[in-house]
């Protein structure tokens, strides 16, 4: 019964990524989504969380942006809407709705939200929404070049800026999981800042 209820939330999140209506394109499903279900469940694992709860709340974190692009500055707050409607639908239990509901609802890494991840599940599927980004950052550029139309110096700085933030977000759980690719996009972003200083000081 979940493994179906999964496959079927797994497919209406697909789906939705697939229409034109998604101003995010059907790659946040693969270079978002499922790394940050991958991690989620990498996460459960290592700190004893609920694994169904984590996958569930992963493949709906970013639903309600992806849905109606209107929602996006408040789609933790209307995802979590949107996952208890179609949760209730497929008849799942209302005290893991409410779970699922709260790892939603608290994965920004916001602050105050941050301050408000009270299970294992939440701190799961924050931590993976932020581990994601150092898992597809060609992605991230392609956020920065096509979506909000920055030139080179000004995706380089949004990029080295997003993954500072994501890094941060991190449990020590977290950052032990993803250290290394955090290392290596510092190495990257730090060589193209030292070049392009390089080559602005050579014809000043």
């Amino acid at each position: 019964m979940v493994v179906m209820i999964i496959k079927e939330i797994a497919k209406i999140v697909e789906d939705a990524c697939k229409k034109k209506t998604n101003r995010f394109g059907y790659g946040d499903w693969k270079y978002h989504i499922l790394p940050v279900v991958k991690y989620s469940k990498l996460m459960a694992k290592r700190i004893g969380a609920d694994e169904e709860i984590v996958e569930i709340a992963a493949l709906l974190h970013d639903y309600a942006g992806i849905k109606d692009y209107r929602l996006f500055k408040k789609h933790h707050i209307h995802g979590a809407r949107l996952a208890e409607e179609l949760l209730k639908k497929f008849k799942y239990p209302p005290e893991k709705i409410e779970q699922v509901k709260h790892c939603i609802i608290s994965h920004s890494g916001e602050e105050k939200r941050q301050a408000k991840r009270e299970t294992k599940e939440a701190i799961c599927v924050a931590n993976a929404d932020a581990m994601a980004h150092f898992s597809a950052i060609h992605s991230l550029f392609y956020l920065a070049f096509m979506k909000y139309k920055m030139n080179i110096d000004e995706a380089t700085d949004f990029l080295m800026a997003k993954l500072e933030r994501s890094w941060n977000k991190l449990s020590p759980e977290g950052k032990e999981i993803i250290r290394d690719k955090y290392e290596a996009s510092k190495k990257l972003f730090g060589e193209l800042v030292e070049n392009n200083k390089r080559r602005n000081k050579k014809y000043d």
